[in-house]
């Protein structure tokens, strides 16, 4: 079909309707064919698959559950938080690691803002590969190890996509604080140097509960200190569903004091 005019340009382009890839969104996300066991496919509100160096983003409501699969064993997926509404209260990671005496993300763990608020809960987590410590790759050191981190490069850097998906949301580079990073793990050594872990396979899941109405940033892009040589980072999957926050009778609130203290945090400004 010729597209040398505007009417053939538009024809063409009309003809792509209906055309689908592996990695994209899918709307309505309640078409989604496997929807995770127990949840009501009307109930899915996000459904999406990630490319490897690619990003998405999505504003979820309080109570919403987010589910990121690792695919095929080499997703890494990097995550930002934001209060919807309110995006100078965002994900910090040192608060996150050092409120809770953890820097090593699983089950049970809390997400917590500056202020002391729980921004999501981790409900389940079946890789345990998880990053508070690194954050995620920049332009320049993607161009010295891979030849081109720029966002619509072969090697794109997490920052770089960072950037792109805030802008969709009113937020400048000046609003990028650091990321966890799920799927792909990092230990910390006794005289403080990094060993990289890796995945721990295809399959591998990890669940959010949103505590406050949050916009969510991802950026799927190879770990910054994954020593093999070729970028390496392949699909993610997302999917999110309406559900309920956690209450004072839910365990997670009463895990520690520390949590107790975040959620009564968080109750103050959610009720």
């Amino acid at each position: 079909m010729a597209t040398s005019t505007t009417y053939g340009a538009r024809e063409h382009a009309r003809a792509q309707e209906g055309t689908t890839s592996g990695t994209m969104p899918v709307l309505p996300a309640s078409a989604w064919p496997t929807p995770p066991d127990g949840v009501d496919p009307a109930h899915l509100v996000w459904a999406e698959t990630v490319a490897g160096g690619g990003y998405t983003h999505k504003v979820l409501a309080r109570g919403t559950e987010l589910r990121l699969t690792d695919l095929a064993g080499d997703a890494c997926a990097h995550l930002l938080l934001y209060v919807e509404g309110r995006p100078w209260e965002r994900l910090n990671v040192a608060d996150t690691v050092k409120v809770l005496w953890n820097a090593y993300l699983g089950e049970g763990h809390l997400l917590l803002s500056d202020q002391g608020r729980v921004l999501a809960s981790v409900v389940a987590d079946t890789s345990g590969r998880h990053d508070t410590v690194c954050g995620t790759s920049t332009l320049r050191r993607n161009t010295e190890r891979y030849g081109d981190g720029s966002p619509h490069g072969p090697a794109p850097a997490g920052r770089e996509l960072f950037t792109l998906a805030a802008a969709k949301h009113g937020l400048q580079p000046r609003d990028l604080p650091p990321s966890i990073s799920f799927f792909q793990g990092v230990t910390v050594g006794p005289d403080g140097g990094l060993t990289f872990t890796g995945s721990a396979g295809p399959g591998a899941s990890v669940t959010l509960r949103a505590e406050m109405p949050l916009t969510v940033l991802i950026a799927n892009t190879a770990h910054p200190v994954d020593p093999r040589p070729a970028y390496t980072c392949t699909p993610l999957e997302v999917l999110a569903w309406r559900a309920r926050p956690t209450g004072p009778g839910d365990p997670l609130w009463q895990a520690g004091p520390e949590g107790r203290r975040a959620f009564l945090n968080t109750a103050e400004v959610t009720r």
